[in-house]
């Protein structure tokens, strides 16, 4: 095999991730992507004296690159920063195969050792939900999120079940296109059975799990506001009055005594609202009254805020200062329930987007906080929650906040579920990136949390797409993009707790485990191969 021929293949597997890829793919090609990959890196490894230790990484890092390009080009339409977003996360995909490569080539001499690659990818997967940089945009298990009856098992596993699975069907494949290569005909026959089982049985329990699954009854009526306001001409100039009047002019007419709940998007208000003394805002006055006219009624809304530190706190690393006042603050991207009590509860987003609502808190590179990317409001790393809270109404009802990324993230779902969250409310603004694949996969991924926490969700959006989702997954009552709209629907409240929700992302942290004892032995027995003069 010449070594344009691996150039191809690897060209072939980005070209198959983009069509096995959401919204527009079909998720059965998943299950073949990483085959040409693992054609190149156990070529490679046969043919090592005529490659260097970093050769799989070169060979595979076009896949990995075409793959981020093409599915999340749409990034380009808010910053130039994308850039560094695809050839980032290529890079570390990229690196995840180089050390799954000198693992083989350490460990097992060549021979078998294909399930390190399942280790290893899943705990980049992990490692990526819960780091700074996070990204976690193309983890595979993702890839289901349009065909989500498919994976009605999430419930249990999470998206981190999805990826072991597309990786132990690839490698089962690859096995089997080995065996048919040497014309091993009887043992390609008896593995490609066996890959087809693996890649079966699952979908054919979830769509059982799917028909079989009902929702208990226990309904409240939401009616959620899409005002399309233009994230780029006109949010953050128009006064928040005004802002506040569109949104209870979409509402009004769905309104009677059996709504309990009206949400607004994210950052609908923009009214250097300070926490402390929020109610010297007009805006939040005018919600104020809305609420005292309509008792039953808690409005859910976005808003960026600020709170002002004493000056003996001790400070956090987000912290900013006040230069004309002199003091020190924070920002938040921020969601408010206020109702009759006038008591307004405040939640914190605290899953936030690298680059742009959050920089590197690392010393070294803390100066790069000064070019965070502006798309207008407040930029530069936001503070946050670090234990967030369901909205709590009459002391029994618990509603959960979601801010736009956050609903990439099952394992901090889960967090709000175990303590009491009933139902998820998610308010995001997809209109940064235009009319594009980005917000559709945003939304589509709302189906996965639904089903892996058995929560409907009630999702308002500034210009992507509002809906309801309900705890199979369903969307239901989608807003056209890009029109201002309003819906409402009984959502069904629900207590139990799933097995995900309960124990989280386990398949990370068992992976995670394996993945450090398997590098240490790794590096062992490369420094004795070295010292015996066999490396």
């Amino acid at each position: 095999m010449k070594k344009s021929h691996l150039l191809l293949l690897s060209l072939l597997s980005g070209l198959i991730f983009i069509v096995g890829w959401p919204v527009n793919g079909f998720p059965g090609f998943l299950f073949t992507a990483f085959v040409p990959l693992l054609f190149i890196e156990d070529y490679i490894l046969k043919n090592k004296r005529d490659f260097s230790r970093f050769s799989v990484f070169f060979y595979t890092y076009p896949a990995l690159l075409i793959w981020n390009v093409a599915t999340t080009w749409w990034i380009w339409n808010s910053t130039p920063a994308a850039i560094a977003a695809w050839t980032l996360n290529a890079m570390l995909m990229g690196i995840v195969f180089n050390v799954y490569h000198l693992t083989r080539r350490n460990l097992s001499k060549g021979r078998e050792g294909y399930f390190f690659l399942v280790f290893y990818w899943i705990s980049f997967e992990y490692i990526h939900l819960n780091w700074d940089l996070t990204w976690t945009w193309l983890n595979v298990g993702n890839g289901f999120s349009i065909y989500y009856k498919w994976v009605q098992w999430y419930e249990f596993t999470g998206v981190l079940g999805g990826t072991f699975w597309v990786l132990a069907v690839n490698i089962l494949i690859f096995k089997s296109l080995q065996f048919f290569l040497t014309k091993e005909m009887k043992k390609f026959s008896y593995q490609l059975s066996f890959s087809l089982v693996v890649l079966l049985v699952p979908i054919i329990l979830s769509f059982i799990m799917y028909s079989i699954y009902e929702e208990t009854k226990d309904p409240v009526t939401v009616v959620v506001c899409q005002p399309n306001i233009d994230p780029y001409t006109e949010q953050y100039i128009l006064p928040a009055t005004q802002v506040v009047k569109m949104n209870l002019a979409l509402a009004t007419p769905l309104l009677d005594d059996s709504v309990r709940f009206v949400i607004s998007p994210e950052s609908t208000l923009q009214d250097y609202l300070w926490e402390g003394r929020l109610q010297q805002s007009a805006a939040i006055r005018k919600l104020e009254d809305f609420t005292q006219n309509n008792p039953g009624i808690n409005y859910v809304i976005g808003a960026s805020t600020y709170k002002r530190y004493a000056d003996n706190a001790v400070l956090p690393s987000t912290v900013r200062f006040h230069k004309e006042q002199g003091f020190y603050y924070d920002s938040y991207n921020t969601t408010l329930l206020i109702n009759k009590t006038r008591k307004i509860q405040v939640r914190h987003k605290s899953k936030l987007v690298p680059g742009v609502e959050a920089m590197p808190s690392w010393g070294i590179l803390k100066f790069v906080e000064k070019y965070a990317i502006d798309l207008g409001g407040t930029t530069g790393t936001l503070g946050k929650d670090k234990n967030p809270t369901p909205f709590v109404v009459d002391d029994t009802l618990k509603i959960a906040p979601l801010v736009c990324y956050e609903s990439i993230f099952g394992e901090y779902c889960g967090k709000f579920v175990q303590k009491g969250a009933q139902a998820f409310f998610l308010i995001t603004n997809d209109g940064w990136w235009g009319d594009t694949p980005g917000y559709k996969q945003h939304l589509s991924f709302s189906s996965l949390r639904a089903l892996e926490m058995r929560r409907d969700i009630a999702r308002s959006a500034n210009t992507g797409v509002s809906c309801f989702v309900d705890q199979r997954g369903d969307i239901q009552q989608a807003t056209a993009y890009w029109e201002p709209a309003a819906i409402r629907q009984n959502i069904n409240l629900n207590d139990k707790i799933t097995f995900y929700a309960r124990y989280g992302d386990y398949f990370g942290r068992i992976s995670g485990f394996i993945s450090v004892i398997f590098i240490l032995l790794s590096i062992v027995f490369a420094l004795r191969g070295k010292k015996q003069g066999l490396y």
